[in-house]
């Protein structure tokens, strides 16, 4: 079994958005959520977390934990000019006894993209940077924002020593649990390849109230919004 990170999360909604970032300059607020999580058919809990680091700088934070496995990932970011920007980020993973652990660095003045830890050498960048761009974690923000303002979903990732341009669409409406409370919620979708993300919104929530990633068609992360503060 690999400690292969889920891309929507840093998605990969999960999982994950990134090109030009229309959503309108909604402020950035904390909040913690608490999610169920099945996460490579193994059963655990799962939190997303927003706080504010100093000044304009806010942290955005994800655990999955599980009787065998444990992944986190976290992202600094700032607002500019209405954007989420990503200024660092940290993706790590313990799956029996394999870890794994990589660095991201957004340095916005030089305009480029690195990593290190455990990566390979064609994943070490550096990636020239766009503005707008995203990595992953953030796209679940992004998500929220456009999907609630009805505005395209299409996004530029640069995540894990990759570029990718995302687009997700609304599939429909469907009505979720969130805390035991019926809610109405916007369903969208983002597929690549033999992988698909699918994300619930529901109205002045944050985060998405459902990310399932999906590989080859069979469901590889489930993470369901327990409660929301």
């Amino acid at each position: 079994m690999t400690a292969k990170l889920p891309n929507v999360f840093r998605m990969a909604a999960l999982a994950g958005a990134l090109a030009a970032f229309s959503a309108p300059a909604l402020a950035v607020k904390p909040f913690s959520a608490d999610y169920s999580a099945s996460y490579m058919g193994m059963q655990g809990a799962g939190r997303m977390t927003v706080s504010q680091a100093d000044g304009n700088r806010w942290k955005y934070e994800l655990s999955i934990t599980s009787p065998l496995a444990e992944v986190r990932q976290s992202t600094t970011f700032d607002e500019a000019g209405g954007k989420l920007r990503p200024l660092s980020g940290n993706d790590s993973s313990k799956v029996l006894t394999k870890k794994k652990s990589v660095t991201a660095s957004y340095d916005w003045s030089r305009g480029v993209a690195t990593w290190s830890g455990d990566v390979k050498g064609d994943r070490a960048g550096p990636i020239k940077l766009q503005n707008g761009d995203l990595d992953a974690l953030l796209v679940n923000l992004a998500i929220v924002r456009d999907a609630t303002a009805g505005k395209p979903m299409s996004y530029r990732m640069v995540d894990g020593g990759r570029v990718k341009e995302l687009s997700y669409s609304v599939v429909g409406k469907e009505t979720i649990s969130v805390g035991g409370k019926s809610q109405q919620a916007t369903k969208v979708s983002s597929k690549n390849g033999d992988k698909e993300t699918i994300a619930w919104v529901v109205a002045d929530v944050p985060v998405p109230v459902r990310i399932l990633q999906r590989d080859n068609g069979s469901d590889a992360i489930d993470l369901r919004v327990q409660a929301v503060r």
